[in-house]
This record gives structure tokens, C-alpha cells and sequence, in this order.
């Protein structure tokens, strides 16, 4: 059975940080690129950041450069999103999808707040 499951959400301060976290299990993970979205309400789902198979290469949305981080460990079959310096604007739930040749695999999605 194949499944992603973000963790990590959670409510922070403006100017803080959280990390989260995508384990997937049910396929090959390390032949996937991986990628984190997120969707604010009534806003549609945007690409935030994503990361080759190996991880030599990753984007970033412009409005989350220098301060996200897309990584992966294909040891342990999960990628990772470190975001510092969050503000009220990156509240949304957070998504991670696998994606291969046509093929996509969606986490549930976590809940990130930013506020005060």
C-alpha cells in the first residue's frame, strides 16, 4: 500500500521555524522526485519546493527562498522540509507528492499556522 504521511505542522510565532517531514512507504521512494506544496484557504494548492531523486537539484517557490529547505534521505525513505523565518503569509496546509514518469503519490497533508 503505497503512502506518504507528512508530520511536523503545528502553530508557530511569526519569525519562527518548523521542520517537517514525509515518510513514504509502498514504493521505491529513491527512484521519485519529491516535491512540498501547500494550499491556504480559497487559495488554490502551489508548489513550494522540490528536489531530484538524488537531490542534486532543487527550486524553490519565490516567495519561500532563503528560508525553506527541501532535503531527502533515501535511507530512510523520507524527504524533509525545513522552513526558518516564517510569516502569517505561509499559513496553509503542506503537502508532499512523489512523482515519476506521469505517476503521483499525495500525502494528507499537515497543517502549518503561522500567527501570534
Amino acid at each position: 500500500q503505497v503512502q506518504l504521511v507528512e508530520s511536523g505542522g503545528g502553530l508557530v510565532q511569526p519569525g519562527g521555524s518548523l521542520r517537517l517531514s514525509c515518510a513514504a512507504s509502498g514504493f521505491t521512494f529513491s527512484y521519485y522526485a519529491v516535491s512540498w506544496h501547500r494550499q491556504a484557504p480559497g487559495e488554490e494548492r502551489e508548489l513550494v519546493a522540490a528536489i531530484t531523486i538524488i537531490g542534486g537539484n532543487t527550486n524553490y517557490a519565490d516567495s519561500v527562498k532563503g528560508r525553506f529547505t527541501i532535503s531527502r534521505d533515501n535511507a530512510k525513505n523520507t524527504a524533509y522540509l525545513q522552513m526558518n523565518s516564517l510569516k502569517p503569509e505561509d499559513t496553509a496546509v503542506y503537502y508532499c507528492r512523489a512523482t515519476r514518469a506521469g505517476v503521483y503519490y499525495w500525502g494528507q497533508g499537515t497543517q502549518v499556522t503561522v500567527s501570534s
